[in-house]
């Protein structure tokens, strides 16, 4: 909205700065951040008084959690996205597609994370939302993005799977783009929400791999940027740094009430709305192979819940000790904080090489 400000320029040069995308993009960080501070504790009051006993902890997780993690109200993703939203509508132009494509997948998926955190509340059971109907809903919200995604891309690129390293080369999927896309999004989503299952850890990894995504977007939505590192340019994706700088200013801003021992979960209002929104990006800034890079540890952790599944029902013996695989460590005996910082790290790494993946050829 502030953008709107920069046709005025002419009688005050100073709002001429309302032009520039990085101007705004620190505008809505900040505006995020402090949002956080000043409505956290008064969220987390409210939410600690409607939901009595808080979060339900699952009986057959570690034995540690029964204790530490009893009572923490849920659903603090509020935070994040209520921050994300006001940040981003105040700072970025309300004209460019792609800002409102994200904003819907990551309010759609908020929303079912919401209705499945309400549900465990009430019963005061892990088992919220039917998996079923949480996978429907999200397959339809990824559905209707895909398509809006394809109807924004550039003709030249609408339908177009592109490759990191290999810039040149683009495999025609046509409309099987649409199903890819949708498997993106919902993937992330729910890959996020896996990985939410300590103070702390999810959120740092999500913030790192949206940062990675802004800076990807700002460059293909730059045709001289595109051009310099031999990306695909891709129209109007440079103004999802103002969404990404509002989800990092949020992220930090909750991160204060989740850092251990946790005040407030986020829970899936706030995992999958985040990792939706990480899918979607990847979708509109054609990179989609790269977020498997970015995002890999939340790609591990995935994949452990399907390997440990898979295989127990084939053998009825299990790989890991516990599945997702950061109860796993927690089970050979590593401390909370230590798994933490430690796939902090991991997460950094990745999306260092992930990031390196746009300068080579």
């Amino acid at each position: 909205m502030l953008y709107y400000l920069a046709e005025l320029s002419q009688n005050l040069s100073a709002l001429n700065l309302f032009r520039y995308i990085t101007f705004r993009a620190g505008g809505a960080f900040f505006t995020a951040l402090i949002y956080g501070f000043l409505f956290g504790r008064p969220l987390i009051e409210m939410l600690r008084v409607k939901q009595g006993r808080g979060q339900p902890i699952r009986a057959d997780g570690p034995a540690s959690h029964l204790v530490t993690k009893a009572g923490t109200p849920t659903m603090g993703g509020l935070l994040i996205l209520s921050a994300i939203v006001a940040s981003t509508l105040l700072w970025a132009r309300w004209s460019n597609g792609f800002v409102w494509m994200v904003l819907f997948v990551t309010l759609g998926f908020g929303l079912i994370g919401f209705a499945d955190d309400y549900a465990k509340v009430r019963k005061q059971t892990v088992a919220g939302v039917s998996g079923k109907v949480r996978l429907l809903a999200g397959f339809l919200i990824a559905l209707v993005a895909a398509g809006w995604a394809m109807y924004l891309h550039p003709a030249d690129l609408t339908g177009e799977l592109a490759f990191p390293v290999f810039k040149s080369a683009l495999l025609n999927l046509g409309w099987f783009f649409l199903p890819f896309a949708m498997l993106v999004i919902v993937g992330s989503a729910n890959a996020v929400n896996l990985t939410d299952g300590l103070d702390g850890l999810a959120i740092m990894p999500v913030m790192i791999a949206a940062g990675s995504l802004g800076i990807i977007a700002y460059a293909v939505g730059r045709e001289d940027f595109s051009a310099y590192l031999g990306v695909h340019y891709v129209p109007g994706t440079g103004e999802l740094l103002i969404f990404v700088a509002a989800l990092v200013g949020g992220g930090l801003g909750f991160l204060w009430y989740n850092a251990p021992p946790a005040a407030v979960f986020m829970g899936d209002t706030g995992s999958l709305a985040l990792g939706g929104a990480l899918g979607a990006i990847a979708v509109a800034t054609k990179h989609e192979i790269v977020l498997a890079i970015i995002g890999g540890l939340f790609v591990v952790e995935a994949l452990s819940v399907i390997i440990q599944v898979a295989y127990y029902k084939r053998t009825k013996k299990r790989v890991f000790l516990m599945a997702p695989i950061h109860h796993h460590f927690e089970k050979k005996g590593w401390a909370e904080p230590q798994i933490v910082i430690r796939f902090w790290i991991i997460s950094l790494i990745l999306a260092m090489i992930g990031l390196a993946t746009l300068k080579l050829r």
